[in-house]
C-alpha cells in the first residue's frame, strides 16, 4: 500500500475527511443527491490513489491517477456548486477548495512526471 507519509495520501485523506464534514451543512433534500456524489467523487480520488500504486505497473498506476483527478475535478465542481447554493459558507468554501488544490497540484505532477 502506498504509505501513509505520502504527501499525496496525506491531502487526499484530509480532502475526504473535510468532505464528510462539509456535507453535514447541506439540506436533507440533498441526502441522495449532491452530499451523495460528492461523498463518492472525494472517496474515489484516494481509492484509485491506492488501487493504482497497489497495481505496481507504471502504466497502470497512471491510468488509476487519471481516473483519480477525474474524480477530483468533480469534487471540485461539487464544492462550487455547494457554494453557489449557500449549503456552505464561504470560510469552509475557501478551506476546502485550496485543500482539492493542493491535492491537484501534487497529483497532476506526478502524472505528468509518468509520461
Amino acid at each position: 500500500m502506498i504509505s501513509k507519509t505520502n504527501p499525496l495520501y496525506i491531502k487526499s485523506d484530509l480532502l475526504l475527511k473535510e468532505i464528510y464534514i462539509l456535507v453535514n451543512s447541506f439540506p436533507k433534500y440533498e441526502m441522495y443527491g449532491a452530499t451523495s456524489q460528492i461523498r463518492r467523487s472525494a472517496l474515489s480520488i484516494i481509492l484509485n490513489i491506492i488501487e493504482g500504486f497497489a497495481r505496481q505497473s507504471p502504466g497502470e498506476y497512471r491510468r488509476f491517477l487519471l481516473i483519480s483527478f477525474g474524480s477530483l475535478k468533480e469534487t471540485q465542481y461539487l464544492i462550487e456548486f455547494a457554494k453557489d447554493q449557500n449549503y456552505i459558507d464561504e470560510v469552509s468554501y475557501l478551506k476546502t477548495y485550496k485543500l482539492s488544490e493542493e491535492v491537484s497540484k501534487i497529483l497532476w505532477s506526478i502524472i505528468y512526471s509518468k509520461n
